[in-house]
């Protein structure tokens, strides 16, 4: 698991999904499309959505850091990647450290999690990435269909 901070609380994602993380670069806002998009990035030739997670979660929203990261993740046939406070973990979990998702009312992020884990005292946040962007109608996906139609 890629292990990542946001508002003081661990997340992890399955370290397959991860194809880099990238400092903080410049972002091109793009018109239309939902707050929490925060635009795109010229990754390597690529150009690549960004996400802001902490705004994705209903996040109080805070000044970008020497240690703010973006995760560029692969997700089905394309990248995206996720604005996050700091992240620089790998681990490996075993089953028995892995739980299911526990009920939690009016946590925002709640919807977006798989799953919890614990590894010694830490506490870790496992997030499905594809349902942090399945119910927008801004996601990448709908975008590319829309690019094909126009």
């Amino acid at each position: 698991m890629i292990v990542f901070q946001l508002n003081n609380k661990e997340y992890g994602i399955a370290v397959g999904k991860v194809r880099s993380i990238e400092k903080m670069q410049t972002i091109t806002r793009v018109p239309g499309t939902d707050s929490f998009v925060k635009g795109v990035m010229n990754l390597r030739g690529i150009v690549t959505p960004v996400i802001d997670l902490r705004t994705r979660f209903g996040l109080a929203q805070e000044e970008l850091s020497e240690s703010s990261r973006i995760i560029v993740a692969a997700l089905d046939s394309y990248e995206v990647g996720f604005i996050v406070d700091s992240a620089n973990d790998v681990i490996d979990l075993s089953p028995e450290e892995r739980e299911p998702a526990p009920e939690v009312a009016g946590a925002e992020e709640a919807e977006y999690i798989v799953g919890v884990a614990k590894s010694g005292k830490r506490l870790i946040i496992l997030l499905d990435l594809n349902k942090v962007l399945a119910d927008t109608s801004h996601s990448p996906a709908s975008n590319k269909r829309n690019v094909q139609h126009a």
